[in-house]
């Protein structure tokens, strides 16, 4: 595996695969990787002949207040598991190198509807930041596909609507969330917890289960079976930021008509955001 810094590096490698008839699968990511991130790899080198992965933490998505400056950055380990994972090419910019002219000037791409609501609204500017880089990146590395996480589904329904609003020839693939054997989804910022908020924050997850099961088994009062589950996350030391039950295509408000539906949370543990999904198909469980 490669690792280049430059967007001239970049290219001429990706051309290099090109040119040698391989199909490029890409895999953007903001490094510390973890278990769910290697899936991510694995899943573009099942797909592609010609796999680039990208760490670069964006500060375009942070806001004032967010841990831009604490994230954890961990390439050489990083870099191990990529290799490990069947990753061809590593593109590590500087931010230098990805906004040379500063960012208060930088042309910025704005994703309307799905991005507006639950992580959109509580982090403001967010994803006109994810989707300025990403659009970027995917102009850059011209990837035939790309493979995305479903724990981070708001941002999924993104990209995705991103790809088809601007006519993109990319296939956005979205990989099953990896859990730890406690039902906790990985994400990088689980490191910022300590022990007795890590034995916490499975119940994340639990109160989504037990909100689906409701659901198929028929219940229809979404709004008495989210009252509980927030008072479960109060109860257990968590800060609920939202707690929502949405359609899965549109991610618009879920009526007692929708068949697919997606529960969203978001919550606080200390200082820790930690956010999680589940989607259902209630004609699967009828």
């Amino acid at each position: 595996m490669n690792t280049v810094k430059t967007i001239r590096e970049l290219r001429a490698a990706v051309a290099l695969a090109r040119a040698e008839g391989k199909q490029i699968g890409f895999v953007p990511t903001m490094g510390n990787l973890h278990a769910g991130h290697v899936a991510l790899v694995e899943k573009a080198a099942q797909r592609a002949d010609f796999v680039v992965a990208s760490i670069f933490v964006n500060p375009l998505q942070f806001g004032p207040s967010e841990d831009l400056g604490s994230y954890p950055r961990t390439l050489v380990a990083d870099q191990e598991k990529l290799l490990e994972a069947g990753c061809h090419l590593l593109f590590h910019p500087e931010v230098d190198e990805m906004y040379p002219d500063g960012m208060a000037s930088q042309t910025r791409v704005s994703v309307q509807g799905v991005s507006e609501g639950l992580c959109g609204a509580s982090r403001p500017g967010h994803f006109d930041g994810v989707a300025t880089v990403v659009t970027k990146l995917f102009n850059l590395v011209q990837p035939d596909l790309a493979v995305f996480g479903q724990k981070d589904f708001q941002q999924l329904a993104v990209i995705r609507t991103l790809v088809r609003d601007l006519n993109m020839p990319i296939q956005i693939i979205g990989e099953p969330t990896i859990r730890a054997e406690d039902g906790l989804a990985l994400s990088s910022r689980n490191g910022y917890l300590n022990a007795e908020q890590r034995a916490a924050a499975p119940i994340l997850y639990r109160s989504l289960q037990q909100i689906a099961t409701a659901l198929g088994a028929g219940e229809q009062d979404f709004a008495s079976l989210i009252e509980a589950a927030r008072q479960q996350l109060l109860s257990a030391g968590l800060r609920p930021d939202y707690l929502e039950i949405r359609e899965t295509n549109s991610l618009r408000p879920a009526t007692a008509t929708d068949r697919q539906l997606v529960i969203l949370v978001a919550a606080f543990l200390g200082g820790t955001r930690l956010i999680d999904n589940l989607a259902l198909d209630l004609d699967a469980t009828a």
